[in-house]
């Protein structure tokens, strides 16, 4: 199969074993070494251990989510230019251990957002939901910022007040939670949890009050300017996750979100090491992006995907479907992707296996009795893999089939 089969793996805290995942078909490994800080290199003595690990399961490391981008380097601070000679180091050390691709994000203090992490859906199951109006309240009346009631309308101030004081101090104590500590504590917060979290989080936003979209494109191409030579040195591919989702928050800059976004960040460095993650949860989360335009503008840069599903309840409001039964369909997404793939192929190019990832899952049977961080339940995502791979399966004997009837 021309789309190498991986899942995300949280390392030994994850309460799914490697073993599982050899059992239930997986190829390979997206992981990362979430004990390390952002800025801080990482070294052959911290990889290895991993991946020797994840090989003694007959899988390999296919790929590093993520190899953090500090917020000194985000932010231009005079910590800056440590924090990119350290993260080179990390890539050439990554090469050296033979993991040649790396996600990224460029994401400001937050790297995802959602409102409500038990949505239940008609049948039955559980997933993540993201509601604007919700979000609103959130920042207006719960978080307080300053200066955010310049970012939304009217209707929609009216409306998140309406949402506020239909809370109780313990749903406004658990939304701000969710939102700040719980969906991002499993990866490289930007703020611990401590009583004061709130007041850091403030903080954390604060800090980016003067710099302002054009600023922060600056920041990230000096960024790609340093690393993406290493990266093509070293034949690692370097590949940008999407804003998630694709539009402003918090009067945050975000600068990856559509295809105009992502022709500037190419622009920046011509090399294919400068390349792309092709989520397309992410991305369908902006109506007026068009995925298949991705695809076909992209297709060299795209080194990795996470294929999920969502469902707009209102222009406002969405939540992360089952993998094929949402408002993205994913059977032109998969044969484009495979199209693109049999193209390399006919080219005689060695990278022509794309790691892809069902990414998140909804809970279902036995995940309600398990422990998982948001979105990553076991057999909602099991459930994923297997459609995707059903889909890819199918797609690929049409494809045969042409070639040799």
């Amino acid at each position: 199969m021309l789309l190498e089969r991986t899942w995300r793996w949280f390392g030994m805290g994850d309460t799914i074993s490697l073993s599982d995942l050899k059992q239930i078909g997986v190829e390979g490994i997206v992981t990362s070494l979430h004990h390390i800080k952002p800025g801080t290199a990482w070294h052959v003595d911290d990889i290895l251990p991993v991946k020797k690990m994840i090989e003694q399961e007959g899988l390999k490391w296919s790929v590093v989510e993520s190899l953090p981008v500090s917020n000194d380097i985000k932010l231009g601070t005079d910590k800056r230019d440590e924090h990119m000679e350290n993260y080179k180091t990390s890539l050439v050390n990554l090469a050296q251990c033979g993991i040649k691709t790396v996600c990224y994000n460029f994401m400001p203090v937050l790297d995802w957002v959602r409102t409500d992490l038990r949505y239940k859906d008609s049948d039955g199951t559980e997933t993540i939901l993201f509601d604007y109006h919700t979000f609103a309240a959130f920042d207006l009346y719960i978080l307080k910022r300053e200066g955010a009631t310049d970012d939304y309308p009217e209707s929609i101030i009216l409306k998140a007040r309406e949402i506020y004081e239909s809370m109780d101090d313990k749903e406004k104590e658990e939304l701000a939670y969710n939102i700040i500590i719980i969906t991002q504590g499993f990866i490289n917060s930007a703020v611990e949890d401590t009583n004061d979290y709130k007041e850091l989080f403030l903080h954390s936003i604060e800090q980016y009050k003067e710099i302002g979209s054009d600023r922060f494109r600056d920041n990230l191409s000096l960024f790609l300017k340093e690393v993406v030579p290493v990266a093509e040195r070293h034949g690692i591919q370097l590949c940008i996750h999407p804003d998630d989702p694709p539009f402003s928050l918090l009067g945050l800059p975000r600068i990856a979100s559509t295809v105009e976004d992502f022709e500037r960040i190419f622009s920046h460095n011509s090399s294919l090491a400068n390349g792309l993650t092709f989520c397309t949860g992410s991305l369908a989360a902006r109506k007026d992006n068009d995925l298949l335009q991705f695809i076909e503008k992209f297709a060299d840069r795209i080194h990795f995907a996470h294929l999920r599903n969502l469902r707009f309840l209102n222009d406002h409001c969405f939540y992360e479907s089952g993998h094929l039964d949402g408002d993205i369909d994913m059977y032109p997404i998969v044969k484009l992707l495979l199209k693109e793939q049999y193209r390399r192929k006919n080219e005689g190019r060695e990278d022509i296996r794309i790691p892809f990832r069902a990414d998140h899952g909804k809970k279902m049977l036995d995940d309600f009795h398990r422990k998982s961080n948001p979105g990553y339940p076991l057999v909602g995502r099991i459930r994923g893999l297997s459609e995707i791979r059903g889909l890819q399966t199918a797609i690929e004997q049409i494809v045969k089939s042409k070639i040799n009837p």
